[in-house]
């Protein structure tokens, strides 16, 4: 289960990455919010990572305007390694090295192509259970 929010500068992206979920057959949960209006991104960054340290969630998806402010809002929780991804290949590592539970995007950053490919990439990669990753993780 995937738990997604946004703000008003990730509305849209959320919607086609909701729908892009949804045509994958991964179970998807839409926090907020619901339109283009201008809100609080905060509020959805603590209800994706609840969601994640409650169980509900197995990977959280944030989107913003840069994915900057939900990635220091995410981050401020304990148990939560929110990752800020622009690329493929950030997307990849910070699963395999960080076991990141919470990908952050920036709907002004990426474009709707490469942001769904950043998200295939950070779904579908594991954690690599090194013992090296693991031993540096247990230190925050």
């Amino acid at each position: 289960m995937i738990f997604i929010g946004s703000d008003h500068g990730g509305y849209a992206l959320k919607l086609e990455v909701i729908e892009h979920l949804k045509n994958r057959g991964i179970e998807v949960t839409d926090i907020g919010c619901d339109s283009e209006a201008s809100c609080d991104y905060p509020v959805y960054a603590k209800k994706v990572t609840d969601a994640i340290k409650d169980g509900s969630a197995d990977l959280g998806i944030l989107i913003c305007g840069t994915g900057i402010g939900m990635s220091m809002a995410a981050n401020k929780e304990s148990g939560i390694r929110a990752a800020l991804c622009h690329d493929v290949f950030s997307a990849k590592a910070t699963r395999e090295h960080n076991n990141a539970n919470i990908l952050c995007l920036g709907a002004r950053v990426v474009g709707p192509g490469l942001a769904l490919m950043i998200i295939d990439t950070f779904i579908d990669t594991s954690f690599s259970h090194d013992e090296r990753h693991i031993r540096r993780i247990s230190m925050y």
